[in-house]
């Protein structure tokens, strides 16, 4: 293997370590939950989700658990949690 790219895959594995590294601005995602595969999304700021609850409430357990998730790589205004579920 070239010494660039051992180089490269030695950076990268650095990088993985510090997800803080990383600010989605937008993703989309396939949540399997436990009846049903959900389509989750961010973008220009705001989360959506497929599911019934989140048309109701405007949040729901899959995009509450990627914000859990992916804390540390979304915007500060991504994770907004319901007052009531935050410890």
């Amino acid at each position: 293997m070239r010494s660039s790219l051992i180089g490269k895959i030695e950076k990268a594995r650095r990088y993985a370590q510090e997800p803080e590294r990383v600010t989605f601005t937008s993703l989309t995602a396939d949540f399997r939950g436990g009846h049903n595969v959900h389509k989750v999304s961010y973008s220009e700021g705001k989360w959506q989700c497929s599911c019934d609850f989140f048309s109701q409430w405007g949040t729901c357990s899959h995009a509450m658990a990627l914000q859990q998730a992916l804390e540390k790589m979304l915007p500060e205004e991504a994770c907004v949690l319901p007052v009531t579920a935050q410890g």
